[in-house]
């Protein structure tokens, strides 16, 4: 690990140039009966490459889409070459919480996530093609739906990350969106508690994903954080967690995206 950050450094600060290749994809939902946009991050060689890659999926949070990472952190074109993986960023909705809504048909972003999106890529990139070689992660929303989505689909993802995660979405019942995806809480409480990352933990336990997760200590989701982390001691659930200075910013993920993709660089080469 200590290897791997010394080398980031390294290259990054003495300007050494990568250039990765961005595709913008449309795929058909057939779930939700529409296109659903992408960004695809590919490394510089990829298509000299006869190798088969491993892939992140990275997951924008509430009110974004599919542009805002590349649009915030344009250095993942240089990262993807670094570590020579593909990153995926689908547009998961401004609201939708990554789930499949209990209450409106329209709204399944856990099966395009999940299914529909790892299928294409699958089908049309030179991937890996079981979880050794899928990794997701996100922030915010999309942190939530990152552990939501491997906590559930195991079989697809190996590996999962989350920055200031809505990693238990109950103490802000009017935030978000989120009673459109599950109903009032004070009616639908069943569908918050059986759908919040913290009460998914006996689905992991004893299980081999390799899962990474942190928050600003100054962001609004910091509690729920601590929270989970404290319950995954409690069920002796592997993981890293982090905390350090900072809040619910693009400064922080920025910053944050840097150790998680060493992470999960160990995690695909360790595979």
């Amino acid at each position: 690990m200590k290897r791997l950050i010394g080398l980031l450094f390294i290259l990054l600060s003495t300007g050494y140039s990568y250039a990765g290749k961005v595709d913008t994809v449309a795929i058909m939902s057939q779930s939700m009966n529409k296109k659903i946009m992408n960004v695809v991050i590919k490394p510089d060689n990829y298509k000299r490459s006869k190798k088969q890659l491993p892939v992140l999926y990275l997951l924008h949070g509430a009110g974004g889409n599919q542009k805002d990472w590349i649009t915030n952190v344009p250095e993942l074109k240089e990262y993807v070459d670094l570590y020579n993986f593909i990153i995926v960023c689908p547009d998961g909705g401004k609201t939708s919480w990554y789930f499949d809504s209990p209450v409106d048909s329209t709204m399944k972003y856990e099966t395009y996530v999940s299914k529909e999106l790892v299928a294409y890529m699958d089908a049309n990139y030179k991937v890996i093609k079981n979880k050794s070689g899928r990794a997701i992660a996100g922030l915010s929303m999309g942190g939530h739906g990152a552990f939501y989505l491997t906590f559930r689909h195991q079989d697809t993802f190996g590996a999962a990350g989350s920055m200031s995660g809505g990693v238990d979405f109950r103490p802000f019942p009017k935030n978000w969106d989120i009673s459109k995806r599950l109903g009032d809480y004070a009616q639908y409480q069943a569908n918050w508690d059986k759908n919040t990352v913290i009460n998914l933990l006996d689905s992991i336990k004893g299980k081999p994903v390799k899962l990474i997760f942190d928050c600003g200590v100054d962001d609004f989701f910091h509690t729920v954080n601590l929270n989970l982390h404290q319950k995954m001691l409690e069920y002796k659930i592997p993981h890293d967690y982090i905390e350090r200075p900072g809040k619910h910013t693009w400064n922080y993920w920025r910053n944050s995206i840097k150790y998680q993709l060493v992470f999960f660089n160990d995690f695909f080469k360790n595979k």
